[in-house]
C-alpha cells in the first residue's frame, strides 16, 4: 500500500464539461480512502500561493456532477516553468517555488487534470519529484494513448445540434452555411459533429482543403436539385499549400489564437459560386454546459482510477480509456504528441462513401 495520506488536485487549461465530474470523484474516492484532499485554484496558481487552496470534503462536491466548469478555477496561462513576467526574456521559471510549496503544504502526491499543456508540465514536476497522475482533459479529444477524453461528447453533442437548425434556416433562404468549431490540430469534433449533424462537407486539420473542389462540390449539389449546403470546418484547417488562420500570434505564456476560417470560406465560396454564404462561430459554447451522461460516466472512471494508482504508489502516469477498461500509461509517452484523425479512419472513409466533400 502507498503512504500518500494527503493529495493535491488541480485543472489546468481550457474548461471542459466533466472537469466538476473528476474533481467530485478523486475527492471522494480519495476522503473513502482515508486521504486528505485539498483542491489548488487555478491550475498550477495554487501551487505559487498556498492562500489559493481549500480542504475538500465529500460535503463540497455535492451537486457539482451535472455542473459544468471548473469550481477550482483554470488557466492556460500559468506555466510555472514559463510563468509570464516583466523580466527581459518576458517569463520566468517557479517551478522550484511550487515544489517548496508542495513540501510545506504537506502533499504527498499530485492529481493533474488537464490537456497536453498542462500534462506535460505535469511530467516535468514529477522529474523534479512530486508524486503525479495525470487525468486528460480536451474537447478536441487529441491527447494520445487515450481513445476519448470527457468533453468530447458533450461538444459534439451541442455542435450537432447546431448543425440541426442551421439546415433549417439554410433550406429556407437557399444559402451555404459555414460552421466553424473548434480543433486546433486535430478535427475529431469537426468530424463526428458534421457527420451526426448530416454536413455535405467537412474540412479539417488533417486534410488541406482546395476551395475550388467544394465550390464545384456545391454546384454540383445546386444543379441536382440541393439548393443549400452545410460546411463545417474545423479551426485549425488550412487551405492546401496554405497556413491556419491565427487571430493573434503566439507570445510568452501565450499560445497561438486560431480562429476566422469559417468566415474566410464563407466569403470565398459566395465569390466563387454566386451563392449566398454565412458563418457560425461555435466558439466556447462547445465547453460550456452540463456535461452528457457518457462525459460525466467517463470522467468519474477517471477520477476513480487516478486515487486508486495513489493507492497503489503508482506515479507519473496517466489515466486512459482503452474500451472497456480503464488503464494507465507513461506521461512521458504523452508529453509531445497529439493524437489526430487517422486518415485511414472508419469514419473518414464512411463519410466520402456516403457522398461527403472533405475539401480534396
Amino acid at each position: 500500500m502507498s503512504h500518500v495520506k494527503k493529495i493535491g488536485v488541480l485543472t489546468g487549461g481550457g474548461d471542459a464539461p466533466g472537469l466538476n465530474a473528476v474533481i467530485r470523484a478523486v475527492v471522494k474516492a480519495g476522503c473513502n480512502a482515508g486521504m486528505e484532499v485539498i483542491g489548488l485554484e487555478d491550475s498550477f496558481d495554487g501551487l505559487l500561493d498556498p492562500t489559493r487552496s481549500r480542504r475538500m470534503t465529500p460535503r463540497d462536491v455535492t451537486g457539482i456532477l451535472r455542473l459544468g466548469g471548473t469550481v477550482l478555477g483554470t488557466t492556460n496561462r500559468g506555466n510555472p516553468f514559463e510563468y509570464p513576467t516583466d523580466a527581459p526574456e518576458g517569463k520566468s521559471d517557479y517551478s522550484d517555488r511550487c515544489v517548496k510549496t508542495f513540501a510545506e503544504m504537506g502533499l504527498d502526491a499530485l492529481v493533474v487534470i488537464g490537456g497536453d499543456g498542462t500534462l506535460a508540465i505535469a511530467h516535468q514536476f514529477y522529474l523534479k519529484g512530486i508524486p503525479v497522475v495525470g487525468v486528460p482533459k480536451t474537447i478536441d479529444n487529441d491527447i494520445w494513448g487515450t481513445t476519448s477524453c470527457f468533453g468530447f461528447d458533450t461538444a459534439v453533442s451541442f455542435a450537432s445540434d447546431a448543425i440541426d437548425r442551421l439546415h433549417t434556416t439554410a433550406e429556407a433562404h437557399r444559402r451555404v452555411m459555414v460552421v466553424e468549431v473548434m480543433g486546433r490540430y486535430a478535427g475529431w469534433i469537426a468530424l463526428h459533429a458534421g457527420i451526426a449533424g448530416g454536413a455535405d462537407v467537412i474540412l479539417l486539420p488533417e486534410i488541406p482543403y482546395d476551395l475550388e473542389k467544394v465550390a464545384e462540390f456545391v454546384r454540383v449539389r445546386e444543379r441536382l436539385g440541393a439548393r443549400f449546403s452545410i460546411v463545417v470546418v474545423a479551426e485549425g484547417a488550412r487551405p492546401l499549400g496554405g497556413s491556419v488562420t491565427v487571430q493573434r500570434e503566439a507570445r510568452p505564456g501565450y499560445v497561438e489564437r486560431l480562429g476566422g476560417v469559417g468566415a474566410m470560406v464563407a466569403h470565398q465560396l459566395e465569390e466563387m459560386t454566386g451563392k449566398e454564404s454565412r458563418f457560425v462561430v461555435l466558439g466556447h459554447l462547445q465547453r460550456g454546459g452540463a456535461p452528457t451522461p457518457f462525459d460525466r460516466v467517463l470522467a468519474t472512471r477517471f477520477g476513480g482510477k487516478a486515487v486508486e494508482l495513489l493507492q497503489r504508489g503508482v506515479f507519473g502516469r496517466m489515466v486512459a480509456n482503452n474500451p472497456p477498461d480503464i488503464v494507465h500509461i507513461p506521461l512521458l509517452d504523452v508529453v509531445g504528441k497529439t493524437r489526430t484523425v487517422p486518415l485511414d479512419y472508419d469514419l473518414l472513409k464512411t463519410a466520402r462513401a456516403i457522398g461527403v466533400s472533405l475539401g480534396d
